[in-house]
């Protein structure tokens, strides 16, 4: 068995690196094809496209769809989740940058 060039190998290691097709991605969630387009057109997630136009997911934005179809699941509409999932983001985000100024701040 040849060995996995490095950039290669750095590319199953990058969490948006485009991996999964739609319908891989479709199955490994257990959603449809549907699904994984309504997230597109409510602007959770925004799939890469191939160089022949396939719609391409990272393993993020597979995170996002699995959190997108748990709170569906839980009685959520499909807009009110994604807002949900933005706005939880977005704070994730912002604590991770408070937390970096902190340190170097108690560091200076």
């Amino acid at each position: 068995m040849a060995p996995v060039p490095a950039a290669s190998a750095d590319k199953f290691d990058d969490d948006d690196y485009p991996a999964y097709s739609m319908g891989r991605a479709a199955e490994i969630l257990g959603v449809t094809p549907a699904f994984l387009r309504s997230l597109g057109v409510a602007m959770l997630i925004e799939p890469q496209r191939s160089s022949g136009g396939h719609r391409r997911y990272s393993r993020y934005q597979l995170r996002l769809a699995a959190r997108a179809r748990e709170l569906v699941d839980q009685s959520a509409g499909l807009e009110s989740a994604c807002r949900i999932i933005i706005l939880e983001d977005q704070l994730a985000e912002a604590l991770r940058v408070n937390d970096e100024l902190t340190k170097r701040n108690e560091s200076a």
